[in-house]
């Protein structure tokens, strides 16, 4: 049963884990470090959840919070990145909306994190005021300044609007 409900959460979830740990930590290795906290965190556990909507919440919750610590533990803030030609890590190729996915991790966190929330995981702004334990009114503000940064920011690309 524990084989069968970790299948679950991996194939249900990990995809959503690693982009959110992704649009917070800037990389990718981090946002997987994330992913198997927060997926090890729900497998222990044991909650329960009157529906699935819920437990993505909590889901999307966890992984936030997971992705503050991270950033603020003593190994984030004194590492060092490595030189581009000593990388040996694979690089995933660029989806086809790299160079607009390049312009949203340049916002700052706090419109980073909603334009990621609203657009690509497709909550609400009531939801995401209530995820961030925000006001829906300064989600709001964020969404709209976001969207202007990013107007800005793609002015002359094939992304303009």
């Amino acid at each position: 049963m524990e084989d069968h409900r970790a299948e679950y959460l991996v194939e249900q979830y990990s995809d959503m884990i690693l982009r959110l740990g992704f649009s917070w930590l800037g990389d990718m290795d981090d946002a997987m470090d994330i992913c198997q906290e927060v997926l090890l965190k729900l497998l222990t556990d044991q909650r329960t959840f009157p529906d699935q909507g819920q437990e993505r919440a909590w889901l999307v919750r966890l992984a936030i919070n997971q992705c503050k610590n991270w950033k603020k533990s003593a190994w984030f803030q004194h590492r060092a990145p490595l030189e581009e030609g000593l990388h040996l890590a694979v690089e995933a190729p660029e989806p086809e909306d790299g160079p607009l996915l390049e312009q949203i991790r340049r916002l700052p966190p706090k419109y980073r994190q909603v334009i990621y929330l609203r657009y690509y995981e497709g909550y609400e702004v009531q939801e995401i005021a209530q995820l961030l334990g925000r006001s829906p009114g300064l989600i709001s503000t964020h969404l709209a300044r976001a969207r202007i940064k990013l107007r800005e920011q793609l002015e002359g690309t094939c992304y303009e609007v």
